[in-house]
C-alpha cells in the first residue's frame, strides 16, 4: 500500500516536512481488514494503537493482521522491515440483508 502525496491530508500536517496523519494509516487499515477476514467487517474501536515512527507519503507499506480471536484483531504497519505502528482494533461482520 502506499499514501499518495497528493492526499489532502498532508498539506497541513506538515508543510515542507509532511507526514502521514495517523487517522489515515488507520484509514488503511480499515480498508485492509476485509481481505484478512474474508469478507465485510466494521470496526467498533481501536482500543489500542502506537506509532512507533511517521510513515512518509508515497512510502510503500503493508498492514500485516492477526486475528486473536473473534472480534478482535492486532495490526502492525511495516515498511522496509520496519514496524511504523502497532494496535489493536474490535471488529463484527457485516451481514447482506436480502
Amino acid at each position: 500500500m502506499r499514501i499518495a502525496a497528493s492526499h489532502p491530508a498532508l498539506s497541513g500536517h506538515f508543510p515542507g516536512h509532511p507526514i502521514v496523519p495517523g487517522v489515515v494509516v488507520l484509514e488503511a487499515v480499515a480498508a485492509a481488514l476485509p481481505q484478512h477476514a474474508g469478507g465485510a467487517m466494521r470496526i467498533t474501536g481501536f482500543p489500542a494503537v502506537k506509532f512507533l515512527a511517521p510513515l512518509l507519503p508515497e512510502q510503500d507499506f503493508e498492514v500485516v493482521f492477526s486475528t486473536k480471536r473473534p472480534g478482535r484483531v492486532t495490526f502492525e504497519i511495516v515498511a522496509s522491515g520496519d514496524k511504523l505502528a502497532s494496535g489493536t482494533l474490535t471488529c463484527e461482520g457485516i451481514h447482506a440483508v436480502a
